[in-house]
This record gives structure tokens, sequence and C-alpha cells, in this order.
């Protein structure tokens, strides 16, 4: 094995996982979009409906994922929520955690 490679390597990885890191990134920004009507601009409700904004991600995918699966009684969301897959969900759960709270 050429050891003299190595560094090349790590980079290479870095470079990978921040370019998909940053993909994710904008793909939960892109999904979050979404919910702004309800749920307020980057998850900063200004009504009745809660904020997401500062939520912790873990907590927001379980309940978009129970509304989703009939667990959890709704008139909106579950409809919404039938409508995006897990990798959607956690994406725009890691961006509504990610926001400052209000």
């Amino acid at each position: 094995m050429n050891f003299a490679s190595l560094p090349m390597v790590a980079v290479a990885i870095a470079l990978a996982w921040s370019i998909s890191d940053a993909a994710a990134a904008d793909a939960g920004r892109d999904i979050a979009a979404s919910c702004a009507t309800c749920h307020g601009t980057d998850g900063r409700s200004r009504g009745a409906i809660p904020s997401l904004a500062g939520r912790d991600k873990a907590i927001i995918v379980q309940q978009v994922r129970d509304f989703r699966d009939g667990k959890r009684p709704s008139t909106v969301m579950q409809q919404l929520a039938k409508g995006y897959s897990d990798a959607q969900i956690e994406a725009a759960a890691a961006y509504f955690a990610a926001q400052k709270a209000n």
C-alpha cells in the first residue's frame, strides 16, 4: 500500500461528506418550505399552529411519522405526511431542528 496517497484519500472522503451534508441541508430546506404556510417561515409559527424551529429532530420525525401512519389524529397533517418518505421527513426535521426557535 502506498501510504503517501492516504492524505489524498482522506481529503476526497471529507469532500464527499461535505458535499452530501450540503445537499442534505438543501433538501431539508426545500422540503421544509412546503410547511411554511401553516408552521411559518423557517418553522416559526405566528399563530395557533406549533412552531417547529429549534425543536428536537427526533420528536419532529416521530410526530410526522405518527401523522403519516394514522397513529396521531389531525385535520390536515395525516394527508400531507403521507406524501413524504422517511428520508424526506428526516431531512426536513434536521432543517427545523437547526433553526433558531422563536
